[in-house]
């Protein structure tokens, strides 16, 4: 997640997700009452083993994945090549920011109708100051894991499946902002719905839930009161992930966050765990943001939630 800047145990589930499919598909019908495919139940230590491998690239080059610096690059490279084996098409999109090059990576799933886009991305690079393992290894791993959970399923949704990985987030949201940016009006009104994943493995977690796109919100509240999670609207990154850019071109938005720097509540320590009166992540854009950085039950539940959004509102 960016600097602040003005402007800003999943298996239980599978009744839910034939609950939803009569309520919230972000837009359109809802298809014939067939029982919609239940969301896999993603393996924490795949979405971990991703985080093993930016966590030692990175360390490969100078601690960082940082924007135009060699460690995004090779991010980059590591998330498409695990794309390209489980058969989705990928493009690489290049952009110019602060006088270096930056890339998006976008993966599609072939199949579905493409009139009906749901997407889901994450920022793939840190700061310059440390690995960004939780900010945002964590959204970028989960992401993956997901695509390659579509793979290993051979999901086939009515709608189409689009995933992303954006460049220099850190910078301002400026790989999200162009790929918006460069979108005709037809292809920015073809997607229905965008679903942003920035730190969902916070050390001192709490749930939170994007609130722009009532459907959208909906669709995550009901998986974690599967869990018997209560959750609390998403307000710290207002304006500061990759859904701002998606939001202002009138889009449909949400997605979900464990914390940054905020401090954690009595309150919030009372219903989520963890230590009151300390960040969320209290690592957040620093050189400690490693792999010894993550709360493996958040980075676990998340995780679930982003596949079971993207089976539910894909349905």
């Amino acid at each position: 997640m960016k600097l602040s800047i003005p402007g800003r145990a999943s298996t239980a589930l599978a009744v839910a997700a034939a609950t939803l499919l009569t309520g919230v598909a972000i837009t359109g019908a809802a298809p014939a009452p067939v029982a919609a495919a239940a969301a896999p139940d993603l393996p924490v230590a795949n979405v971990k083993a991703h985080l093993a491998q930016l966590q030692s690239i990175a360390t490969a080059n100078g601690g960082n994945r940082a924007h135009g610096r060699t460690g995004y690059k090779a991010s980059l490279d590591y998330v498409k090549a695990k794309l390209d084996a489980a058969g989705f098409t990928t493009t690489v999109q290049q952009f110019t920011s602060s006088s270096r090059t930056g890339y998006n990576l976008i993966a599609d799933w072939p199949g579905g109708n493409t009139n009906q886009v749901v997407m889901s991305g994450s920022h793939l690079d840190s700061v310059t100051a440390g690995p960004g393992i939780n900010d945002n290894g964590s959204g970028s791993a989960a992401v993956l894991e997901t695509a390659l959970a579509v793979a290993r399923t051979n999901y086939q949704p009515t709608k189409h499946l689009r995933f992303a990985w954006w460049g220099a987030e850190e910078l301002g949201m400026v790989g999200s902002r162009y790929y918006v940016s460069n979108l005709s009006t037809a292809n920015r009104s073809a997607i229905s719905g965008y679903l942003n994943f920035d730190m969902i493995g916070s050390p001192n977690p709490g749930y939170f839930v994007y609130d722009d796109d009532a459907t959208i919100e909906k669709t995550f509240k009901t998986y974690y009161t599967g869990l018997g999670i209560a959750t609390e609207p998403e307000t710290e990154g207002d304006g500061r992930s990759d859904h701002a850019p998606f939001k202002s071109a009138g889009i449909p938005v949400g997605g979900i966050f464990s914390g940054a720097d905020y401090i954690k509540t009595a309150a919030q320590a009372a219903k989520w765990g963890g230590t009151s009166g300390k960040a969320f992540d209290a690592c957040y854009h620093s050189s400690c943001d490693t792999s010894s950085n993550i709360n493996d039950t958040a980075l676990d539940r998340n995780a679930d939630a982003l596949a079971y959004a993207v089976w539910s509102l894909s349905s």
